[in-house]
């Protein structure tokens, strides 16, 4: 089991079982609605993510047709993202998660819309745009 929190602590998660492979954005949005150079998510399927506290704090923005950004009211941490084509799944943000996580990164995708400030200096798969 893996628990996590925005930054208030105000709200609280626990995910049950083992975390599927970082996946690493690079795409302007997730960059503007992260204030960094990249967004580390967790795919989590939602039977196995339970609210501890908070989930009355969570606001979600569309950020376009059919993806939602939810993030804590209070303190603004950006929590998850999801799809209305994947139903079933949010997109945990790994730095929320409290426990050393024996997860990694698996690739890099929407690296044609990268910073030119943040080398990417791995050997994961690099996208052009989205994985398919």
């Amino acid at each position: 089991m893996y628990t996590g929190s925005c930054l208030c602590g105000g709200v609280a998660f626990e995910i049950d079982g083992e975390l599927e492979p970082i996946q690493v954005c690079h795409c302007q949005q997730c960059r503007k609605a992260q204030g960094a150079a990249l967004v580390t998510n967790i795919p989590v399927d939602t039977t196995q993510l339970r609210w501890v506290r908070g989930e009355d704090l969570l606001k979600g923005y569309e950020s376009t047709p059919g993806k939602q950004r939810v993030f804590c009211r209070e303190c603004g941490s950006p929590v998850l993202s999801r799809l209305e084509s994947l139903p079933g799944v949010v997109r945990i943000r790994a730095g929320l998660l409290n426990e050393p996580l024996v997860t990694r990164p698996a690739f890099h995708f929407y690296v044609d819309s990268a910073c030119n400030w943040w080398s990417i200096d791995d050997d994961l798969p690099q996208y052009p745009a989205g994985r398919s």
